[in-house]
């Protein structure tokens, strides 16, 4: 469906905030018949509702915005708005339209596009495409689910997009390139199950897209994009393998990034620790080979913007500490298997973890006790609310590993400093959301680091 296809349609644009606010911007010009605005839930805004969009697109909320669902064609929903939301399932029995202000836009750009998504990793792929397409010379604009909503974009010739699995699922037009990173359980509350979850998330390869990059490391992602991709011959370019772009030795005993045989430049040059990393690094060189860059002839322009680097502020980020001790912010990690990632970048080293947050969503967590059991970890995890002891439950009687529940984030940092051996690593790796106690993970991530602060004496 395209923005012009909502003439003379009757649109309720769901949500208020940056993505409803570029849908109400972006449908008005095209004439529909009606446009509203809806919130299932009274929300008190901070910018509000009102002027300009109030005029195109009047607001309804709570049980006025449900009575006048039924009378609308086109639901343009935003990213939170689940697929297992009561009024959703309404809306599609009655024969409406769901669709997103991402599936609107990429209708008119999806050839343009490097689409990326996975359960883990979106961004750090996202930016280290857009900056290595850019040291090529290749123009482009950055955003998605960072930065600009889609259909606030400029114009441009080319477009690099995070998406969520919010965005993939409504997307009818896939981008020319998909990079996927990984797959996981997450978000099963918003599909509805597991299985929801991988189809939702890889319905971005499934309409047309001429180069599918995956991550050939994740046996997960490998098995579901054959499953789901049956009968249509995807174009699958597996990354991360020697084949491809990998990391492994040189003859000089430093580890390199390699196309195949070929050695591109030093794996040191890219600052973000850890294998999965390694991973996303593979994926985005993969994706920019399937832009037509010749990645051997641009080494050079391709190390450079590798450096240049800047990771990101609440993913893996160390905080040196006066008693010697190296903090590490990972706010960001919201399922188990990210946890584990970072925890497999800080194992050598004298290790306390601190994990847990808002409830689960149904989220297993026997991955994270199989890997802390199969890779014989010595660590201290700290549990905190709400799910902390939850997860805790799960691994007290692991070998090498000591349990320890509190009641919040900045008593979890106070007891770090009494358990973790001088040289050591305190780890802030939740496994779960931050919503509920914090207003997101940049609310958890200065929590965090005002502990550190005020414990430092």
């Amino acid at each position: 469906m395209r923005l012009e296809n909502l003439k003379g349609r009757r649109v309720a644009v769901w949500g208020t905030g940056r993505e409803a606010i570029a849908a109400a911007e972006a449908i008005a010009p095209h004439g529909p018949a009606r446009m509203i605005a809806i919130q299932d839930k009274t929300t008190f805004l901070a910018t509000g509702w009102d002027g300009h969009l109030a005029e195109i697109a009047p607001l309804y909320e709570g049980e006025a915005a449900h009575d006048q669902l039924r009378s609308i064609d086109v639901i343009v929903r935003s990213p939170i708005i689940g697929q297992t939301h009561p009024w959703i399932v309404e809306h599609r029995a009655r024969g409406g339209v769901v669709t997103g202000g991402t599936a609107l836009w990429m209708a008119d750009h999806a050839a343009r596009t490097v689409g990326v998504t996975g359960s883990k990793g979106k961004s750090t792929t996202t930016t280290l495409i857009h900056q290595m397409l850019e040291a090529v010379g290749r123009q482009t604009t950055l955003g998605g689910n960072i930065g600009l909503a889609a259909l606030a974009l400029p114009e441009s010739e080319r477009y690099v997009l995070e998406l969520s699995v919010y965005q993939c699922a409504d997307i009818e037009d896939s981008p020319r390139v998909v990079a996927l990173t990984s797959l996981f359980q997450e978000h099963l509350d918003w599909s509805g199950g597991e299985s929801a979850y991988y189809r939702d998330k890889l319905n971005v390869v499934m309409h047309g897209a001429e180069v599918v990059v995956y991550n050939g490391q994740d046996e997960r992602l490998a098995a579901e994009l054959r499953e789901q991709g049956a009968g249509l011959d995807l174009p699958l370019v597996a990354a991360n393998r020697p084949d491809s772009f990998h990391v492994t030795e040189h003859t000089d005993g430093r580890r390199w990034v390699f196309l195949a045989g070929e050695p591109l430049f030093p794996r040191d040059l890219f600052a973000p620790v850890g294998l999965h990393n390694e991973g996303n690094l593979c994926v985005a060189l993969a994706a920019v080979q399937g832009e037509g860059v010749d990645c051997l002839v641009h080494r050079d322009d391709l190390a450079r913007a590798v450096q240049e680097y800047a990771p990101l502020k609440y993913r893996m980020t160390e905080l040196p500490d006066p008693s010697g001790l190296i903090f590490v912010d990972d706010s960001l990690s919201t399922i188990p298997q990210s946890a584990m990632f970072a925890i497999e970048a800080y194992a050598d080293r004298p290790l306390t973890v601190i994990i847990g947050g808002s409830l689960d969503r149904a989220v297993d967590y026997t991955p994270l006790r199989d890997y802390l059991e199969q890779r014989k970890i010595t660590a201290t995890l700290i549990g905190v609310p709400d799910n902390g002891d939850v997860i805790l439950g799960l691994l007290r009687d692991l070998p090498g590993i000591t349990t320890i529940s509190t009641g919040d984030l900045a008593d979890a940092v106070r007891l770090s400093r009494e358990v973790t051996p001088a040289g050591g690593v305190v780890l802030l790796s939740p496994a779960a959301p931050s919503y509920g106690r914090y207003d997101n993970w940049e609310h958890k991530s200065r929590a965090f680091r005002e502990a550190i602060q005020a414990t430092a004496a």
